[in-house]
């Protein structure tokens, strides 16, 4: 069966950056198993995966625009302390999540804490990046109606 809408695929995948530098793998895990035109995974990986089959072995490498998106320093800001009331220790690498302003949960990550301000980023930590994997399909199989109503794999 060929990877197409709504079937459910499992990969094992060693993704790179730029560099070569692994960012992350499921070499030695489970493989990550997602439901095919459901928008589980990003948008460059799932068209370049899309008729493939079981045993395939693929190298994609995905632009930003097609990944975590374009780095946007607007995301990057500066906030007083008193946002963060009722929080008392701030930590550089900390997450929050917070609201866009389309009402959308967004999580931010502390990236500088100064007696002025608390400096946030929302940014994906992979945004801005050329991301490379290697890719091997396990299986496919077809969704069941609930997998395809649910929009995730059961």
């Amino acid at each position: 069966m060929k990877i197409q809408n709504n079937c459910v695929v499992s990969i094992h995948y060693t993704l790179t950056g730029e560099d070569g530098e692994v960012i992350d793998s499921s070499d030695g895990g489970e493989p990550l198993t997602y439901l095919a035109g459901a928008g589980n995974i990003i948008p460059g990986l799932e068209r370049e995966l899309e008729g493939c089959v079981e045993g395939d072995k693929k190298q994609v490498v995905v632009q930003p625009a097609d990944g975590y998106g374009e780095f946007a320093e607007e995301l990057i800001q500066t906030l007083p302390r008193e946002a963060f009331s009722g929080i008392e220790k701030i930590d550089v690498g900390m997450e929050f999540q917070a609201q866009s302003p389309e009402g959308d949960a967004q999580y931010v990550v502390v990236k500088e804490v100064a007696d002025d301000g608390i400096t946030i980023d929302g940014n994906h930590e992979l945004a801005g990046q050329v991301l490379k994997f290697d890719v091997a399909v396990e299986s496919v199989r077809e969704a069941t109606e609930e997998e395809i109503d649910h929009g995730h794999v059961h």
